[in-house]
């Protein structure tokens, strides 16, 4: 079985355009999807001109065939078993999900490099922001009562260290992360359900996954106890995960065929007594390159 997909030849005739001069494949799904085509379609268009250029075939008119999907379980990128060797550490698996991929895990991080953490990131703190989905800028907003900062790429022994034990954890290269985002979160405060992956609604974000590609997992570790509330929750799973010192919540939303799972729905429940610090490492497809970046080697790590 297989479903039509018809597009203008306008449409056609962009495509045709921009790949002879030379545009990435994924940039023109990006824009694609900006303009609010369906990601399946969208990726299997471009697709399809990309092979029939290949071949030096006709280009598709304006409807291509697309096959019809048979469900499939995602793949862990995370290591089986009940303890994952991470660099210089040996990773505690309490529990974990399949479909869709999720693990809470112990053993992250050990009691001084989360006071080490903390104690760096106090002074460089501001107000949390959200991405506006429209404009793709940083805006303080009322639905996240946090603090935050982000630490660069190996930017000291210590966050190198975490740098590489978290990437081995991840199971993906190192330069695939994001620098480690420290949030701070005060009595009463918490954060309405996100995603963490792009939505490519807006120019900022379709230019950061045309950079880096989209994200693909999450490891949120807890620095501190936190009495009462402040669990990770997952609305869409009925989960909860308590913020306790050196443990973590990992899940995965994206697979190699380009979709994304909604099901990694999250959010940060009030913390109700004292305070709440985590420590959030992001991984991308390819090597994360931030706004304005320009190539260069690796820092030492």
């Amino acid at each position: 079985m297989s479903t039509v997909v018809r597009f203008s030849p306008d449409l056609g005739r962009w495509l045709t355009h921009n790949l002879n001069a030379g545009r990435a494949p994924q940039a023109l799904v990006a824009t694609m999807l900006g303009q609010g085509m369906n990601d399946r379609a969208a990726r299997a268009i471009v697709s399809a001109y990309v092979d029939a250029r290949q071949r030096g075939a006709a280009m598709p008119a304006d409807a291509i065939e697309l096959p019809d999907e048979a469900p499939a379980r995602p793949v862990a990128r995370l290591a089986p078993g009940t303890r994952i060797p991470a660099a210089d550490r040996e990773i505690v698996v309490h529990s974990r999900g399949d479909d869709p991929v999720f693990a809470a895990l112990g053993n992250v991080v050990d009691a001084e490099e989360c006071k080490a953490v903390i104690e760096m990131a106090r002074p460089r703190l501001k107000p949390s922001t959200l991405v506006d989905p429209m404009s793709g800028r940083d805006v303080v907003s009322d639905k996240r009562a946090s603090w935050g900062m982000f630490f660069r790429l190996g930017e000291n022994e210590l966050i190198a260290r975490l740098d590489r034990r978290l990437s081995t954890l991840m199971n993906l290269p190192l330069e695939n992360g994001e620098g480690l985002q420290l949030l701070y979160y005060p009595t009463g405060a918490g954060s309405e359900p996100h995603h963490d992956y792009l939505a490519p609604t807006n120019a900022a974000n379709r230019e950061s996954i045309a950079r880096s590609g989209q994200r693909v997992s999450t490891l949120v570790t807890y620095l501190n106890d936190v009495p009462a509330g402040g669990q990770t929750v997952f609305p869409e799973l009925g989960l909860a995960v308590s913020p306790i010192r050196g443990n973590a919540c990992y899940f995965e939303y994206w697979d190699d065929s380009g979709r994304v799972d909604a099901r990694s729905l999250h959010a940060s429940a009030p913390v109700e007594r004292g305070e709440k610090w985590v420590m959030t490492k992001w991984m991308r497809e390819r090597r994360f390159v931030a706004a304005g970046e320009v190539m260069r080697p690796l820092p030492g790590l």
